[in-house]
């Protein structure tokens, strides 16, 4: 996916220059709502910028998610989308949230991962590539928590399946670009009482990357390995249903020191619905670059429908019309 690479050269190209106060970086709306995902491309397309946009592997799988579609059927979803809000086909980028083995966990380990690949392996031949490979959660019979290098193990079997998927597209187009990491918030948002997040460390971020690393060399996935251009972390930003932990650049200043000193990599940090447009650059400034949105953006478009229905009732008056 050359628009993701281009866009990971430039912003550490601006951090390497020292020009602190440009943020690049480029939003991930993940939603499946026909109305978000068409005000997301509208914006894009007045714009002229590449639009993200990304299933969950609970949304989206092979037995259809939540939402009823397959990969390939959730991809000329947000295509038809696209055409009808005059977006260039060349600025549409599809990602697959969360992929691993999450929506089988009840699953024994071994069966769960099988059902894994099959998914991975069909997001990436329905033209999705930006894949992040999420295998922190255990299965039936695991440990709890998994061990990260147990992790890192079972990112690189769903790798492998995305790259011999993509080897075998008739249609290969650019390869699969992917994102690491296993401190994710909950997707959607916590369902428990929030009180202080901890900011990953740096020694925990170092630790995770080299695990992956080794785990991909010995896979002899060297060169997809070359397309890791992300890994998600915790920057302290969160949200339920009462209440938002906003974004504290002083915390995360050593976790943002460590990210520039790594080659081709950035941050993707989760959860950052609810932030406020200034936490939002800070968060770009300080090298997470893609900032994931998704109930956030869902409840803006309840908050507009419930502002027009009261503007209706005060210009045509209850019970009328």
């Amino acid at each position: 996916m050359k628009l993701m690479l281009d866009l990971v050269r430039r912003h550490k190209q601006v951090a390497d220059s020292g020009h602190g106060g440009t943020a690049i970086g480029i939003p991930s709306v993940c939603s499946a709502h026909p109305v978000v995902i068409a005000a997301t491309l509208r914006e894009c397309a007045g714009q002229g910028r590449p639009a993200l946009i990304e299933a969950t592997s609970n949304q989206v799988n092979q037995d259809g998610g939540y939402t009823g579609m397959t990969p390939m059927d959730f991809r000329r979803y947000v295509q038809d989308i696209a055409a009808a809000e005059g977006l260039p086909p060349e600025l549409l980028l599809l990602g697959g949230d969360h992929l691993g083995p999450n929506a089988w966990r009840r699953l024994p380990a071994e069966a769960a991962m099988a059902k894994a690949e099959v998914m991975v392996a069909q997001y990436v031949a329905a033209g999705f590539r930006k894949i992040h490979l999420d295998c922190s959660m255990s299965c039936a019979g695991d440990p709890v928590p998994l061990p990260e290098a147990e992790i890192a193990a079972r990112a690189v079997r769903l790798c492998r399946a995305a790259e011999q998927a993509w080897a075998a597209s008739a249609d290969r187009g650019d390869p699969p670009v992917y994102v690491i990491g296993t401190e994710v918030p909950v997707p959607g948002g916590a369902h428990e009482d929030l009180g202080e997040l901890d900011v990953t460390s740096p020694q925990a971020a170092a630790a995770t990357l080299e695990l992956h690393r080794e785990a991909f060399a010995r896979a002899g996935l060297d060169l997809a390995w070359e397309r890791v251009v992300a890994m998600v972390v915790q920057p302290g930003v969160e949200f339920d249903h009462h209440k938002v932990i906003d974004y504290r650049p002083e915390k995360a200043q050593a976790l943002s020191a460590f990210i520039e000193r790594q080659p081709g990599l950035v941050f993707e940090a989760h959860s950052t619905d609810y932030q406020t447009p200034e936490r939002l650059a800070q968060l770009a400034r300080d090298h997470f670059a893609i900032l994931k949105v998704g109930p956030g953006v869902t409840f803006a478009l309840r908050e507009t429908l419930w502002a027009l229905a009261a503007v209706e009732r005060e210009w045509v008056g209850k019970g009328e019309g």
